[in-house]
């Protein structure tokens, strides 16, 4: 689970950039401004939820967002990390079910004559 974390001066400056590029401006909405008022109460909100939802087996991972590509790499990175540690390997394949396969082989090469 990945949190990405906002700082109230890059919230501020993503804002603006919404509201000064017409591009954006179906980004921005009144209540992001309204809310923002109560940046401290989030902030302990997110701290208590994450603190209560984070577990060994499924942890939360805080990633810093000021900047998108660095955001984007440290979560890359961290699935990238878990997935090794999976262990994870294809299927095996039973001699009943290679015979199979091979069987649908044969018919599908027939088919084309070859």
């Amino acid at each position: 689970k990945f949190f990405l974390h906002l700082s109230k001066e890059e919230q501020r400056k993503r804002f603006l950039a919404r509201i000064d590029e017409p591009e954006k401006n179906w980004k921005f909405a009144l209540a992001d401004v309204e809310e923002r008022a109560h940046w401290d109460a989030y902030q302990a909100a997110y701290a208590a939820c994450l603190a209560e939802t984070s577990t060994k087996a499924s942890p939360w991972y805080v990633v810093p967002a000021d900047h998108k590509k660095s955001a984007r790499l440290i979560i890359s990175e961290i699935i990238l990390d878990t997935m090794r540690g999976m262990k994870l390997e294809f299927p095996g394949v039973t001699a009943e079910r290679r015979l199979e396969l091979q069987a649908i082989r044969t018919k599908l090469v027939d088919e084309s004559g070859h």
